[in-house]
């Protein structure tokens, strides 16, 4: 197809629309008239018709000529004919000399187009001239150069202003092709980068679309009461909050808050859009359903250059889990798992904080130190299940009973803390307020309790510690506050439980003597200060039956720690266990030693509740028989009635295994504690020890002595021994000779002695 673009390609086209019109015209005209022209005589101009018709079509067929060459011949045609006719017909053909310029002007150009004009004039000129065409002018004569002159001026003008006006036509024709020619070209590379734009237009929105990250953009608007008005969300979005587009699209950004969303968050978003600048913040957001979630936002502005922002653009990324979990962490780092209260590392934060020299100024604090009295107990008797709720039901008594602001911790086991701060600067003052709440906490939690159809109750014994006043010269730390709060809570302890106490000054002196105690204790056995003492044990005519061994321990420097002080500490401590093993192995050794001296005696050794209960006691007593050879059947432990009345199904059942050993059993202090006498037959009792303290005032106080007379009695109904303790006058002596006659222990017979002198007193008996 020819190219229509350019004058060139016009040009082409219209040549050969044209050759195409003249080949068919001019055959059907010679068609027509070669027959009328021969006929007149004028077989001339048929001869020139037939000549020009057959070598138009000789131009028409040769198509692989150049195009001017096909043009110039066919001009030759038509000005060769235009001179035949003239030459024929006469001057009446004379118009068939413009076709030559007017084609020229037309398909090749102005110069050609003159060229031909020319042409033409000089041949009207010379054919005039010559004669052999007419030409005349009125009032020239016969003079035939004349006309023929004026002819071809005539000729000349008219051919140059047709020629030029088609030229002048054709140029702007041409320009304008250029122009459309360039403004195609522009509009196709215009076209392109649009092409190019929408697909990556395409492609980002589709992008955009389908990002895990909510998008939305809202329009800027002046009216801060207005909002900004939603005007595109992407799938996210639409998938995270429920909400469909149609719903969400021209209301405001204000519809995604919600009763928790933070105000002073969403006024620092409002105060960036105010002033045009980019803002991150951490929301919380909600669904249409109104479920909450957590979003990370990104919100930039949109502007043109040099104008203020049109749209706002806002990222978001839904944060819930990670908050989640952020919270799960803090709540583990700072909360107790169990009862949702503060744990110590909170707990001791807040201290910090209330003990810091920049803290209140004028205003003291206080720190409540409970532990729960007996909880064991429930742990022991109802399992770990009851007493976890317990536990969550004496937490939220705690929460419910102190003041607003207070914190309440646990601590760990049983035990809790509560932080009274913003007390009464006069100490006097704040002392009764932290005295007042821990009352209020001890009564609250003493309401009854019902778990699973079971009443229980839940005492507490309570220590209150003031903590110095912000920036006082005597600095005290947490630990320290945390201390003696601990200490006066055992101060409570050893008062009878269930108490308040308030902390002193030389309670901690107390607790210091008590420390320094145990850990000189630790090493009292490799520093060889420990040593056991022989107390015998006599019948009513003063006869040794046996002998009770007697720990001591003498310092370094000499000094001596009666047992009533240092075996507390060592039972407190947990030390009593490696104490006692070691007592068992002095006593093997000790009546081994005996048997060598030959009074080889049967040996009471005290063993506490706490290493009778350990696990391997009872491979511990065995390892210690077979590694000194001494017979059990010699030795007598004595227990306390406190071991009897606890876990009593183990405590009979580990009695009946060492029994099967050979060690006989007896129980120390009768009558002072509570023995639940159905069990005693149960157990593979030896003899029973009556306490000092009755016989203090027997046989003068009837309380006493009748207590005394009903041990004897039930004794002999069982077929145990007896061995009175305290035994110091005659008077108690000849009672007890009048009374069944049980075995004596006291000062009256012998006092406490190291085993050397022990055998020498035996030997001069």
């Amino acid at each position: 197809m020819v190219n229509v673009t350019d004058i060139d390609g016009w040009r082409e086209r219209t040549f050969s629309s044209l050759l195409s019109v003249v080949l068919v015209v001019g055959a059907l005209s010679i068609g027509a008239m070669a027959p009328f022209l021969v006929q007149h005589g004028m077989w001339q101009v048929a001869l020139a018709d037939s000549v020009a018709l057959a070598w138009l079509v000789v131009v028409w067929r040769r198509k692989h000529m150049a195009y001017a060459t096909r043009v110039l011949h066919f001009l030759a045609v038509v000005y060769g004919l235009s001179v035949a006719l003239m030459l024929t017909v006469g001057a009446a053909s004379l118009s068939y000399l413009l076709g030559p310029p007017l084609v020229a002007a037309i398909l090749l150009g102005l110069r050609p187009a003159m060229l031909a004009i020319a042409l033409g004039a000089v041949t009207l000129v010379a054919l005039g001239a010559s004669g052999h065409i007419s030409l005349s002018v009125p009032g020239w004569g016969s003079d035939p150069f004349k006309p023929s002159l004026v002819a071809a001026l005539n000729y000349a003008t008219v051919g140059a202003m047709l020629t030029l006006t088609c030229s002048t036509l054709l140029k702007g024709l041409s320009l304008s092709l250029a122009q459309a020619r360039t403004a195609a070209a522009t509009l196709e590379t215009n076209q392109a980068v649009l092409h190019d734009l929408n697909s990556e237009l395409e492609l980002t929105s589709a992008a955009v679309a389908r990002l895990n990250d909510m998008v939305l953009i809202a329009r800027a608007v002046d009216d801060e009461d207005a909002g900004q008005p939603i005007t595109f969300v992407n799938d996210a979005f639409v998938r995270r909050t429920g909400y469909a587009r149609e719903d969400i699209v021209g209301h405001s950004l204000h519809v995604l808050q919600g009763p928790d969303t933070d105000p002073a968050v969403v006024a620092r978003l409002v105060e960036a859009m105010r002033t045009d600048q980019p803002c991150s913040a951490e929301l919380k957001s909600y669904t249409r359903a109104g479920e909450a979630y957590w979003v990370e936002l990104q919100m930039l502005p949109f502007a043109r250059s040099g104008a203020r922002p049109s749209h706002w653009v806002v990222v978001g990324r839904d944060v819930t889990e990670r908050r989640a979990a952020a919270d799960a962490i803090h709540r583990l780092a700072f909360y107790d798992v169990l009862t949702g209260l503060p744990n110590r590392r909170l707990l001791m934060e807040r201290l910090e904080a209330v003990l810091a020299p920049a803290g209140p100024a004028g205003e003291l604090a206080a720190v409540l130190y409970l532990d729960l009295d007996n909880f064991k107990n429930v742990n022991d008797a109802r399992g770990h299940a009851t007493g976890d709720a317990l536990l969550r039901h004496a937490a939220a008594r705690l929460a419910g009973a102190v003041r607003p602001g207070d914190t309440v911790a646990r601590i760990g086991g049983d035990e809790f803390v509560v932080l009274l701060a913003g007390l009464a600067a006069a100490p006097p003052t704040a002392a009764r307020t932290a005295l007042d709440v821990a009352d209020q906490v001890r009564e609250a939690l003493a309401a009854p309790l019902d778990l699973d159809g079971q009443p229980f109750h839940i005492a507490a014994s309570i220590g209150v510690a003031l903590a110095p006043r912000a920036g006082a010269e005597t600095a005290t730390t947490a630990h320290d506050l945390l201390r003696e709060a601990d200490t006066a809570m055992y101060h409570a302890k050893a008062g009878g439980r269930n108490g308040v106490v308030l902390f002193e000054g030389a309670m901690l002196a107390q607790a210091q003597h008590r420390l320094t105690l145990e850990r000189d204790l630790a090493r009292a056995q490799d520093n060889g200060e420990l040593a056991m003492h022989l107390q015998l044990q006599v019948d009513h005519r003063g006869n040794p039956v046996g002998a009770e061994l007697l720990m001591r321990w003498q310092r370094a420097g000499g000094t001596m720690v009666p047992p009533d002080v240092f075996i507390p500490v060592a039972e407190s401590s947990g030390l009593i266990v490696a104490l006692g093993n070691w007592s068992l192995r002095e006593a093997c050794a000790t009546w081994l030693a005996l048997e060598r001296a030959g009074h080889p005696l049967s040996l009471s050794v005290n063993v506490s509740p706490l290493q009778f209960r350990q696990p391997d006691f009872v491979q511990q007593v065995r390892a210690i028989l077979a590694e000194t050879g001494a017979p059990p059947g010699q030795l007598i432990f004595e227990v306390t009635e406190g071991l009897l009345v606890e876990d009593i199904g183990q405590t009979i059942t580990r009695m009946h295994e060492l029994a099967g050993l050979g060690i006989r059993f007896s129980v120390d202090d009768f009558g002072t504690g509570y023995s639940n006498l159905a069990y005693l037959k149960k157990m593979p009792l030896y003899e029973l020890k009556i306490d000092r303290s009755f016989m203090h005032d027997t046989p003068n106080d009837p309380s006493s002595t009748a207590i005394v007379q009903s041990i004897l009695a039930m004794a002999g109904h069982l077929g145990l021994r007896v061995v009175a303790e305290g035994i110091e006058t005659e008077a108690q002596a000849r009672y007890l000779a009048a009374h069944g006659s049980p075995c004596m222990q006291g000062y009256l017979y012998h006092r406490p002695m190291p085993l050397g002198q022990l055998v020498d007193r035996l030997r001069g008996a």
